[in-house]
């Protein structure tokens, strides 16, 4: 994408309000498109869609399933998942690139969504990383990390991450601060080492 070009962002939440709120804080940089049920989201899912923002939980096909259904139609965009659900280890097993807890404020929300944007710009493995990156800042912010060292899936997520940390390193140059902070922030004990506290 150039930057004459504008990006597609998807909204798909089932409280319409909310969503065409969202599309009003993004439309001044991106095409919006909006949706308030999982189905309507599918359909509206096409190759021109970088961003799609996804409530977790919605009646009908969920946010979950939505986002396993993008993940399996090898869609090629970025997935936020914009949710008032409090993350807990679960989040690990999830395709998503990124999750806000709600309410979001609107520079929060711009923010990360040119970043995700930024990301799609990125190799798969660097992708791969952010998103994991992700899954650990959100759980180390909801959790105190004692209680998610006895989690293999944490485990597991920091393993990955630590070893995609130093394939990516020579990828890191030229992105912007946003992005080089999140790797930094993925700098963090090993939870299953025997000198973390």
């Amino acid at each position: 994408m150039t930057d004459a070009e504008r990006g597609t962002v998807l909204i798909v939440d089932d409280e319409p309000a909310v969503a065409e709120g969202h599309a009003e804080r993004l439309r001044d940089r991106y095409d919006c498109l909006v949706a308030t049920d999982g189905r309507t989201g599918l359909g509206a899912l096409d190759e021109s869609v970088d961003v799609v923002l996804l409530d977790r939980r919605m009646p009908g096909l969920s946010g979950e399933e939505m986002l396993d259904r993008i993940r399996e139609g090898e869609y090629d965009c970025r997935v936020a998942m914009l949710t008032g659900v409090e993350p807990e280890v679960d989040v690990a097993e999830m395709g998503f690139d990124d999750y806000l807890t709600k309410p979001v404020t609107a520079e929060h929300l711009r923010e990360t969504v040119d970043a995700l944007v930024r990301r799609s710009e990125c190799d798969e493995r660097l992708q791969r990383y952010f998103a994991l990156a992700s899954k650990v800042a959100v759980l180390e912010a909801e959790h105190d990390r004692s209680d998610l060292a006895g989690d293999p899936r944490y485990a597991e997520l920091c393993e990955e991450l630590s070893e995609l940390r130093s394939a990516v390193d020579e990828s890191l140059d030229g992105l912007p601060t946003r992005d080089r902070y999140a790797v930094a922030a993925g700098e963090h004990d090993d939870p299953t080492s025997s000198t973390h506290d």
